[in-house]
């Protein structure tokens, strides 16, 4: 194209791109005017209404996420005709609904990521738009079908995996490549593994396929949501961006620490209580810990009823502890049970004795009515109360647990090893997330406590039902008064349903706080990352979860730290679900270049040789390198790392083992990455623990750009093939400055 066609190829795209935010801005205002005539109440029931408020509410959302890079491309095909490929879907409502811009997930798009000269789909151009903010700044063009014309991409690929990293993980959305593609429209109504080494972008996949879910799904799956799993909090915080930046919201984040609500995680188990912990073994511990609290006295306990003295003895104890365990409820509800055979016997004995001699057989009335009177007695009774809660007390989660693990008696009893004792009960770990979530079922709920529970949470409703009343009065108010063009705030969507004059009958939550607060919601699809880290038990939580088994499994075996995680796929999903899961593969690093890529992929052949690592889409032509220091130069090493990093454009991260100041450890940049990164002392990643090497392979695998090493005894074998920098060139080689190739 000569530089006078480009030039008004150029006007005209502008024009369009312009044309498609105008028809945004026009169907903003449309749906914000009818939002804020359905907050009114104009007519239609408050059910008619509700829904009406849901759906505007939802739209309102979609249509605010597409601002940035609402139009990144064009197909054309062979027949001459073009389509606009972008992140939501416009149509053109005076030309029977016409599309004038295809959502990125429709079936018409699918050309646009799987095109390649070689099968170009029936097209002739691919066309990618660069835009900064509304503007398109310039485009690159693709001619398929002609020997030699390459992938698709490669100028937009590139440019966004050399970019600066940012506070968070980006869509992919216009650069998605034709393999990931394929796993994000993968139709597989079971559980789907994408397995892929560091960088080959396991994560943003499986959060697209959500949002792809979700447009192809969204009847079935919005109502309950989706629920994204990460291995830790700066994890989550990374990847929280994605979704919203498509347009989906019902999306609960969570660590495997969160999974029961209300439980804070404030410690870390030991390799070995993790790997007993998050064994399937561990089911009979429980059960036979439960079963241990279900007593028989040693010595018959006095009961004062009627005028005499009754007593629970052993007898009469194990056969209502029978009885109540045959009936299949959980403890605490089997309780009633074990109360009513021991309330009969006692009744059955003091009527006995009482009704002797003054009661005759055929006094059937006066035998109810005294029977009547003893079970009103022992009802009350504080001590017939204490001997149940001695024989068959009720029981939460963390009690029994937490006895569980700081008594040795109670341990040998359950026939748990050693290894769970500990001196602070409920100092919670990861791991006691599976066992708190598996007792829930066990014991079973309090129905006393619920019921206290219930009362406290309706005068609670009662209070705030004024005071909402009074807050939407402000809300519509403050609405009426705003300009067309004027945003729409947050909180008006949060109040705009919840605080109507229903709020005293309904949840005002939304769907995420409600679900992540509720221990028995159901999610209609997981995706669980860092995926070869959950353990057997950790996979039970998962599966009561999601009952209709819809899964997107992210993970690296390679990448495993955990004692207690998969070492194959089959082992964890097979048991749950046979012959319905099936696994795909990423192969092409899009993170790491090949020079860092070289040094780690030497590594993962010492601890994996059978792993086939990543191969790299780009190189960068920095090499890595490393530096020996002694102890006391170690500190300043890094501060000027930090210093010198801080001018330029980017982030970086020191990671090292425990101890050493101003690092993170590797585990905690699991799924994350950095322009630039110094590792610490790896030998002595090395050395901690049985998957020592792992870690040293994740901490390896996070740069983008730099990468150096800081050591102070001699380099692991693996990690020879760095660069040694000279004590002459100390700050450039601390500031991670360019040793390029010459």
């Amino acid at each position: 194209m000569s530089t006078q066609g480009y030039e008004e190829e150029l006007r005209s795209e502008r024009s369009y791109v312009a044309g498609l935010y105008a028809r945004l801005d026009a169907e903003r205002a449309r749906v914000r005017g009818e939002y804020k005539a359905a907050l009114r109440g104009n007519g239609g029931t408050p059910m008619e209404r509700d829904v009406e408020v849901h759906a505007l509410a939802k739209e309102v959302k979609r249509l605010d996420v597409a601002d940035n890079g609402l139009c990144f491309g064009r197909l054309d095909t062979v027949s001459g005709d073009h389509s606009y490929i972008g992140r939501i879907g416009l149509f053109d409502e005076e030309n029977d609904y016409e599309p004038v811009l295809l959502d990125w997930r429709a079936p018409a798009s699918r050309a646009f990521y799987v095109a390649t000269a070689a099968n170009p789909e029936n097209m002739r151009r691919r066309r990618q738009f660069h835009t900064r903010g509304r503007q398109v700044v310039d485009f690159t063009d693709e001619v398929l079908g002609r020997p030699g014309d390459g992938e698709r991409g490669d100028a937009a690929l590139l440019a966004a995996v050399n970019a600066p990293r940012g506070d968070g993980m980006r869509d992919i959305v216009a650069t998605i490549q034709a393999e990931q593609d394929e796993i994000i429209r993968l139709d597989h109504p079971g559980v789907l593994v994408i397995e892929g080494g560091p960088g080959t972008g396991k994560t943003v996949v499986a959060l697209h396929r959500v949002a792809y879910l979700l447009y192809t799904q969204r009847e079935r799956m919005e109502r309950h949501g989706v629920l994204v799993v990460g291995p830790n909090p700066a994890f989550l915080n990374h990847i929280g961006r994605v979704l919203p930046s498509l347009g989906e919201s019902d999306v609960v984040f969570m660590t495997p620490g969160e999974l029961v609500p209300g439980l804070c995680v404030t410690t870390e188990d030991t390799p070995e209580a993790a790997r007993l912990k998050g064994s399937a073994k561990v089911l009979d511990v429980l059960a036979a810990a439960v079963a241990d609290r279900q007593r028989l006295p040693e010595h018959p306990l006095p009961i004062e009823l009627g005028d005499v003295t009754v007593r629970i003895d052993a007898e009469t104890a194990e056969w209502a502890r029978e009885e109540a365990r045959a009936c299949g409820l959980p403890h605490n509800e089997a309780r009633a049970v074990f109360s009513e055979i021991v309330t009969y016997v006692l009744t059955e004995r003091a009527i006995a004795r009482i009704g002797r001699g003054w009661l005759t057989r055929s006094d059937r009335e006066a035998w109810e009515d005294l029977r009547a009177d003893l079970l009103k007695e022992l009802a009350d009774d504080d001590k017939f109360t204490a001997a149940l809660d001695e024989l068959w007390p009720i029981l939460t989660p963390e009690t029994l647990l937490e006895a569980l693990y700081t008594s040795p008696e109670r341990l040998r009893a359950a026939g748990a090893d050693q290894t769970l004792w500990r001196t602070d009960g409920d100092a919670w770990t990861v791991s006691d997330v599976p066992l708190l979530d598996e007792l829930i079922d066990l014991l079973g709920r309090d129905k006393v406590a619920d019921k206290a529970a219930e009362q406290a949470a309706e005068q609670k409703r009662k209070a705030e039902a004024e005071y909402a009343a009074g807050v939407l009065d402000v809300l519509v108010d403050r609405q009426d008064s705003m300009d067309d063009e004027d945003h729409l705030f947050a909180t008006d969507l949060l109040y705009a349903e919840d605080l109507a004059d229903r709020f005293g009958e309904r949840d005002a939550r939304d769907l995420v706080e409600r679900a992540a607060a509720d221990r028995d919601w159901t999610y209609r699809h997981v995706v669980v990352d860092e995926a070869q880290e959950l353990s057997e038990m950790d996979w039970r939580v998962l599966m009561r979860r999601c009952p209709g088994r819809s899964f997107t499994v992210v993970g690296d075996l390679a990448q495993r730290r955990s004692v207690a995680g998969a070492t194959s796929w089959d082992t964890m999903l097979e048991p749950y679900v046979p012959g319905r899961w099936i696994q795909r593969s990423l192969s092409v690093n899009y993170r790491t270049p090949a020079e860092i890529m070289t040094v780690a992929a030497a590594l993962l052949a010492e601890f994996a040789p059978g792993v086939q690592p990543p191969e790299s889409v780009r190189a960068c032509g920095v090499q890595p390198w490393s530096r020996r220091v002694t102890e006391d130069e170690l500190p300043t090493a890094i501060e000027e790392f930090v210093r010198d990093e801080a001018g330029r454009v980017g982030t970086r991260v020191v990671i090292g083992p425990p101890g050493v100041p101003g690092a993170v450890v590797a585990s905690e940049t699991k799924g994350l990455e950095f322009d630039a990164v110094l590792v610490v002392e790896p030998e002595r990643i090395l050395a901690d623990g049985p998957r020592g090497a792992a870690e040293l392979y994740v901490a390896l695998t996070r740069a983008t750009q730099r990468l150096g090493v800081l050591h102070q005894d001699p380099l692991p074998q693996a990690l020879t093939g760095l660069a040694e920098i000279p004590t002459p060139a100390r700050r450039a080689a601390i500031g991670g400055l360019a040793i390029r190739e010459d």
